[in-house]
């Protein structure tokens, strides 16, 4: 699960945790309904999902022996939140990259008309979440949160997300932004800048309209 360069460290790596979770994380990860999720980010954002297979992949050129949560995904890291009562406070992923995806399931036992649902705040919208069902949003961009189940209900969660740090590293030739603007030729820096002007264009790019799938 490689980490973001800038706030955690001058390279990526992968995120510790102790021996119980990694056990359980890993008999999860085994589970083949839990690997279907991923084929339906290939599916509803196919360039989007190329963009990260290919971060993917030269991250483990660069590094071979760097750790992926398993083998289809393009995701860089995942969540598993056990709750009991899981469910979570407005707010934005900001380390994530702004106009990637992030993946959402909810599990457990709660009936969905009564609690579990996903508020999208920018949208105004709340949207009936069920356990089981997938969402993929803009998590960095759009603010959302988690409507409480009731008290005799349980609700865990399963979220794939990757930080935008990380194709910042393989943007840059493997290198954090620092050092590739200290390294950096003056017309290098100039391309660089006049790329920042159509970033966002290039992002909205990323996403399919349903006459493109």
């Amino acid at each position: 699960m490689p980490k973001d360069t800038e706030d955690w460290a001058k390279e990526p790596g992968e995120l510790h945790q102790n021996a119980t979770n990694t056990q359980l994380t890993d008999e999860l990860l085994q589970d083949p309904d839990i690997q279907r999720m991923i084929v339906l980010f290939s599916l509803w954002a196919p360039k989007l999902y190329s963009l990260y297979e290919r971060t993917r992949k030269a991250l483990q050129q660069w590094r071979p022996n760097l750790r992926w949560t398993f083998e289809n995904t393009v995701f860089a890291a995942i969540t598993f939140n056990f709750g009991p009562h899981a469910f979570t406070h407005r707010h934005l992923d900001f380390a994530n990259l702004s106009w990637g995806w992030c993946s959402i399931t909810p599990l457990g036992s709660f009936d969905p008309d009564f609690g579990g649902h996903l508020i999208l705040w920018d949208l105004r919208l709340v949207i009936r979440f069920p356990p089981g069902s997938t969402v993929f949003i803009p998590s960095a961009i759009i603010q959302h949160s988690n409507v409480p189940i009731r008290s005799h209900e349980t609700r865990s969660s399963f979220t794939q997300y990757t930080a935008g740090g990380l194709l910042r590293w393989v943007r840059n030739g493997f290198k954090t932004n620092e050092d590739f603007e200290n390294g950096a030729s003056v017309a290098e820096k100039a391309l660089r800048a006049a790329e920042a002007e159509t970033r966002w264009e290039d992002g909205m790019d990323m996403f399919s309209t349903i006459d493109e799938l």
